[in-house]
């Protein structure tokens, strides 16, 4: 499998997934990364399959388009996402790259229809989970509750050694594992739903 992050402007990381055999990729949030993405893919003779964005913010789905008419590929998002979209995907589905199989993840809190995907012992968490930090709650459509239960019961659920790869380049590093994050992101500390609100609440 081929895997790069990229990040040419600004601290938006975007993803390029590939399986090598079959040549079919998948970007992930392209954001404002598309002359970078576009070498990647044509350097490497990857045919673009999938444009998926981790939620509908702006700085995530920028690009889009402009992707697609370069370079082919359906534009992806949660079925429930105000984005414009090609394929609307559920907790559970999967998305094929020949042999590559990746697995979308409903991870709401940040936006309702943020999502998480797992490929290959990886994770690419979007806006869920930074490396030392989670997303915010106190945009349009954040909800802390659903924040928790995206972070304790779905993603802390996975191996600790599943690396982590983010939406923004927020942290000391720009990727980790869950075990590392288990250990030292203090948003992940051991805390009630009541004592997880609150904590959100206080600046």
């Amino acid at each position: 499998m081929f895997f790069q992050q990229v990040k040419k402007l600004g601290d938006n990381f975007s993803y390029v997934v590939a399986d090598e055999e079959s040549g079919e990729a998948m970007v992930v949030d392209p954001s404002f990364n598309n002359e970078e993405i576009a070498r990647v893919l044509e350097s490497r003779g990857l045919q673009l399959k999938f444009i998926v964005n981790t939620h509908s913010h702006r700085d995530h789905t920028a690009g889009n388009r402009e992707l697609k008419e370069r370079c082919g590929g359906k534009i992806v998002a949660y079925h429930s996402s105000p984005s414009q979209k090609d394929l609307g995907v559920h907790d559970g589905d999967t998305l094929p790259l020949g042999r590559t199989v990746v697995k979308v993840m409903h991870t709401p809190g940040h936006t309702p229809d943020s999502i998480c995907l797992i490929v290959d012992h990886k994770v690419l968490t979007g806006d869920t989970l930074f490396v030392g930090e989670c997303g915010r709650t106190d945009l349009g459509g954040g909800d802390s509750i659903q924040m928790y239960h995206s972070l304790f019961d779905k993603l802390l659920r996975l191996e600790d050694d599943t690396e982590v790869y983010p939406g923004h380049d927020y942290g000391p590093t720009p990727k980790s594992t869950i075990g590392k994050e288990r250990k030292t992101n203090y948003t992940l500390e051991k805390r009630t739903v009541e004592e997880f609100l609150e904590f959100m609440r206080t600046p």
